[in-house]
């Protein structure tokens, strides 16, 4: 069941990204934002920490 309701999400994901490939991009680039957002404010508490 698991293994088919993955199949039916990559399908769904898939024909989304076809059929309205801006919005697509949008989702993508925010959740891409997002995702380099943490690494930046990981990388500076790091250098906080270091300083004392």
């Amino acid at each position: 069941m698991k293994k088919v309701l993955g199949w039916v999400l990559l399908f769904l994901l898939i024909f989304w990204i076809g059929t309205s490939p801006g919005p697509a991009a949008d989702v993508a680039r925010g959740i891409w934002d997002g995702i380099a957002n943490i690494f930046t404010n990981i990388g500076t508490f790091f250098v906080e920490l270091a300083k004392g």
